[in-house]
């Protein structure tokens, strides 16, 4: 077996914005990364599973058994905290230690570092079951003082009546959503809404 190496990883979400700050980050911490063990997936956003960015999937097929792998936060594991998890848990299962700089020098596949991991995915699950709790309450509250929901609609009650008419004249579909701007999903939809309130 080769003997234990240091790899590193990046992410930015655009491709105008540069991972070498990461990279400077581990340096200045201790771990001068070679630029073979050096990883960046740049202009990949955060929302996209870390087994499926590019850059990290390559980064995955070079470790072995006892290489350590660093990052400077917690979210360039994963898009959310179980993504996080399941990353963490793969590479533990392969015998690659994991290390996080604002987490401090704590190995996250010890027991100590699940341990950390877990009560952080404890702590995002809360506040992501606050926020939906905070959303639900505020739409509760919206609609009891007669706020319309959702999205503004694209076109006016005279647009729609205008639309309705050239239409029964034999305007296309198509058109009608030209002129209007508008899709020709939306003049179907009006058309059908008229046609589900006659008598």
């Amino acid at each position: 077996m080769s003997s234990p190496r240091v790899f590193g990883y990046g992410r930015v979400s655009t491709t105008d914005q540069s991972s070498e700050n990461q990279r400077q980050e581990l340096a200045a911490a201790g771990y001068a990364i070679e630029a073979r063990r050096w990883f960046a997936d740049e202009g990949v956003s955060g929302k996209v599973p870390a087994m499926q960015r590019p850059e990290f999937a390559r980064l995955l097929a070079k470790l072995d058994q006892g290489d350590t792998l660093v990052v400077s936060k917690l979210d360039r594991l994963g898009r959310d905290a179980i993504d996080v998890l399941q990353t963490i848990e793969h590479l533990s299962t392969e015998g690659v230690r994991v290390k996080v700089l604002n987490l401090g020098d704590v190995d996250l596949t010890s027991p100590a570092g699940r341990a950390m991991v877990t009560m952080l995915s404890a702590v995002a699950r809360l506040e992501r079951d606050l926020l939906v709790e905070r959303t639900q309450a505020g739409l509760a509250r919206a609609k009891a003082e007669g706020k319309a929901l959702g999205r503004p609609a694209k076109t006016s009650q005279g647009d729609r009546a205008e639309i309705l008419r050239r239409l029964a004249a034999g305007d296309t579909v198509s058109a009608v959503a030209r002129d209007y701007c508008v899709s020709r999903a939306t003049v179907i939809s009006i058309r059908e809404g008229a046609a589900s309130v006659q008598p």
